[in-house]
C-alpha cells in the first residue's frame, strides 16, 4: 500500500510565494479571476500527455494542475473562506456520501446500472428539487456540454429508443439546414447547423462515442496528414512547381495510407507484448 500523501510541502511553498513581505511579486498579484486561463491551460496539458502516452510527462503536468488547486485554496484561505484541508474534506465527504454501496452499511455488490441510478438519486437529493441540468457547468467545451446535457436528460427517460432513430433525427436536421441555405436564411441556418452538431453528439453518445475526443482525434489526424501535404507543396514549389488541388489530394491519400500503416504497426506491437 502506498504511503499517505502529505500536501504540506506544497501548501507551504504557496504560502511563501504569497507572503506579502518576501513573496513573489507575480504570485501576489494573482486572484481567482486572473488564474482562470492557467487552470484551463494546465488541464489541457494533462490531456495532451494522456493522449501522447507520456507517463513521466503526466506526473509533471498533474503537479502543475495540483498547483493551481492549491493556489485557489490559498487565495480562499487568505480571505477566510476555506483552506486546502477544507477542500480535501469536502471531496472526501462527497465521495463517501455518493458511494453508500462502498462506504455505507449496505455494501452488497450491484451492477453499474443500479449504482448509476443510486448516484442520480443522491445527487437529486443534493440539488434540493432543482433541475438535473442546473448544475452542469455552462463553461464546458460545447461538444462535451451537449453530451452531458443529453446524458442527464436520458436519466429521466428523455432520449430516442434506439441509435437508429437518433440517426434519422440527424438526417432530418441536415435537410432543415439545407432548406435554410437554399432560402438564404443564414441566421436560421446557423441555428440548424447547431442542431446538426447537437444531433451528431446524441448519436455518438448513444453509440458510446465521446464526441469531444472523437473530434479532437479527427483534428489531430488532419494535422498529421496536412503536414505531409504541406511538406510536398513546399518541395514542389522550391523546384519551380505549382501543384494543383488534384496533386494535393494524391499527397493527402498518401498521408492517409501512411497513417493507417503506422496505426496497424503499433497495434501489432501491442498485441505481441507479453
Amino acid at each position: 500500500m502506498s504511503q499517505p500523501v502529505d500536501l504540506t510541502p506544497l501548501t507551504e511553498v504557496m504560502a511563501r510565494l504569497r507572503d506579502p513581505e518576501t513573496g513573489c511579486p507575480w504570485d501576489l498579484q494573482q486572484n481567482h479571476d486572473s488564474l482562470k486561463p492557467y487552470l484551463i491551460e494546465e488541464a489541457f496539458e494533462v490531456l495532451d500527455t494522456l493522449e501522447s502516452g507520456d507517463i513521466q510527462g503526466l506526473k509533471g503536468e498533474l503537479g502543475d494542475l495540483l498547483l493551481q488547486i492549491v493556489f485557489h485554496a490559498r487565495l480562499a484561505e487568505e480571505r477566510g473562506d476555506f483552506d486546502m484541508a477544507g477542500v480535501i474534506a469536502a471531496i472526501v465527504d462527497k465521495m463517501v456520501r455518493r458511494h453508500p454501496h462502498v462506504f455505507g452499511d449496505n455494501t452488497a455488490a450491484g451492477n453499474a446500472e443500479s449504482h448509476d441510478k443510486q448516484w442520480e438519486a443522491i445527487k437529486d437529493a443534493e440539488r434540493g428539487g432543482a433541475s438535473r441540468l442546473a448544475d452542469v457547468p455552462r463553461g464546458l467545451p460545447a461538444l462535451h456540454l451537449a453530451a452531458k446535457m443529453q446524458k442527464r436528460a436520458a436519466t429521466l427517460g428523455f432520449e430516442f429508443p434506439s441509435s437508429l432513430e437518433a440517426i434519422h433525427k440527424l438526417v432530418e436536421e441536415v435537410h432543415e439546414f439545407e432548406a435554410e441555405i437554399q432560402a438564404r436564411e443564414m441566421e436560421r441556418a446557423e441555428e440548424e447547423f447547431g442542431d446538426i452538431l447537437f444531433a451528431m453528439v446524441n448519436v455518438g453518445r448513444m453509440l458510446g462515442v465521446r464526441p469531444e475526443f472523437a473530434l479532437r482525434g479527427a483534428t489531430l489526424r488532419f494535422v498529421e496528414r496536412f503536414t505531409h501535404v504541406e511538406a510536398n507543396i513546399r518541395q514542389a514549389r522550391s523546384q519551380g512547381g505549382n501543384p494543383d488541388l488534384e496533386q494535393m489530394e494524391q499527397w493527402w491519400q498518401e498521408a492517409k495510407r501512411m497513417q493507417r500503416a503506422s496505426t496497424e504497426t503499433s497495434s501489432n506491437i501491442e498485441e505481441k507484448k507479453p
